[in-house]
């Protein structure tokens, strides 16, 4: 049994010290009332929007929550419940910088979308008639938003022009349907980014090809700030891709599977000066894919391409290759898809040369651009690619395809054999 003189200090002890933590509490509380709005917004800046919704704990962290730069984090809608938490930000944090609006959940107890657009799809409009709707337009309370993603299942119908409106965006990318036409349809222009001046990257791609319509011509709005495009499988959008030739800050330019058109001969030296990275679809002359009607022709497309390279070396023209027509009286079905009906590039160190090959990789003889590089600069790296493209040639002897009854016999001959 402990001594009444030591239960009596110990009780002393205890109390000292809830003196001490009440005292403690009561200074932080008033350090804490002391600090200014404008000090809790710079704190808050360095925070989550998670945490500085929770940390509003009093009106002046109200209110200095509204003036904070929210530090750009992903922030992504894809639940009635995060739909919700972004209509509380809309007045309690509106300069939130980073939004993804993603599908609102597969295994809802009800069926969810938002509110429908101008122009909706009207047997989509009728499907989703009763189904609940949220109202999309309370994004438009996000002003200093500086990216925006809408993903392929976000429940949209229509054009909505208030996505397009923010004046501080600078990054805006569109994933459109893949597999289902009814998981998104979304309406937009190019006309439309006239209301984000301040964009610098754009990515649409869609499957569907038909969310995203007009001319490339009208990005010239933003000719001063883009910096990457990517439009992909968007085979509404025309225009002549010479239209941004002029772009001081293009560094990448992806028009794969659009009808965009244009002749890659007409690219000058002072043109796209900041490139680093060129997609062209098909119906440009020399873009990814091109057609051309004779095997005589290929020459000429692939030295159109190589003049490029050469003009930039640098330049990153991602798996590019060209095909001779089905339409071509040269053109030969093969079921085993071994015929050397394409062509691509070939580099070897800084050697550059093109070749036929099909499309499981079975190459014709490498016709040759450049001369052999001197035996003092990049010489062994030279040649030991040059050994791994040897190795690809499964037409020896043949610079360009074999005739289709060559063909023949030398399948024949391989089987045989």
């Amino acid at each position: 049994m402990p001594h009444p003189k030591e239960k009596k200090r110990r009780l002393e002890k205890e109390e000292d010290a809830a003196v001490t933590t009440e005292e403690n509490d009561d200074n932080l509380t008033s350090t804490i009332d002391s600090l200014g709005t404008d000090v809790f917004a710079h704190i808050f800046g360095f925070l989550p929007p998670k945490d500085i919704m929770r940390a509003r704990l009093n009106n002046k962290m109200r209110l200095a929550a509204t003036i904070t730069i929210v530090p750009v984090a992903d922030f992504c809608v894809d639940s009635e419940l995060k739909y919700n938490g972004m209509a509380a930000m809309a007045s309690a944090l509106p300069n939130l910088q980073h939004i993804s609006l993603r599908s609102l959940g597969c295994f809802q107890i009800r069926n969810i979308k938002y509110n429908d657009g101008e122009d909706p799809d009207v047997q989509e409009a009728v499907r989703t008639a009763n189904w609940t709707t949220l109202d999309i337009g309370i994004i438009s309370s996000f002003r200093r938003l500086r990216s925006l993603e809408i993903d392929e299942g976000a429940p949209l119908n229509g054009r909505y022009n208030f996505l397009f409106n923010f004046p501080l965006l600078k990054i805006l990318r569109i994933e459109g349907s893949s597999f289902d036409s009814k998981l998104i349809n979304l309406k937009c222009d190019l006309g439309m980014l006239s209301g984000v001046p301040m964009l610098e990257v754009f990515s649409c791609s869609d499957k569907l090809g038909d969310c995203l319509t007009g001319n490339i011509n009208s990005l010239r709005v933003l000719k001063g700030t883009l910096e990457e495009v990517e439009i992909y499988d968007c085979h509404e959008i025309q225009g002549n891709f010479m239209d941004l030739a002029d772009f001081p800050r293009l560094k990448e330019l992806h028009l794969e599977d659009t009808a965009v058109t244009g002749d890659i001969r007409e690219i000058g030296e002072k043109d796209f000066l900041a490139l680093e990275y060129l997609v062209l679809p098909d119906g440009v002359y020399g873009g990814k894919g091109y057609e051309f009607q004779n095997i005589s022709d290929a020459a000429d497309v692939a030295k159109a391409v190589y003049s490029i390279k050469k003009q930039r070396p640098s330049l990153l023209l991602e798996d590019w290759y060209g095909r001779l027509s089905s339409h071509s009286p040269d053109w030969y079905d093969d079921w085993f898809e071994r015929a050397p009906l394409h062509i691509c590039l070939v580099e070897a160190g800084s050697r550059l040369g093109y070749r036929w090959e099909s499309e499981n990789g079975h190459s014709c003889e490498v016709i040759w651009l450049d001369p052999e590089p001197e035996r003092e600069s990049d010489y062994n790296e030279y040649i030991e690619q040059l050994d791994h493209i040897e190795k690809r040639v499964y037409f020896r002897g043949f610079f360009e395809p074999p005739t289709e009854e060559e063909y023949n016999m030398l399948y024949c001959f391989v089987r045989r054999s």
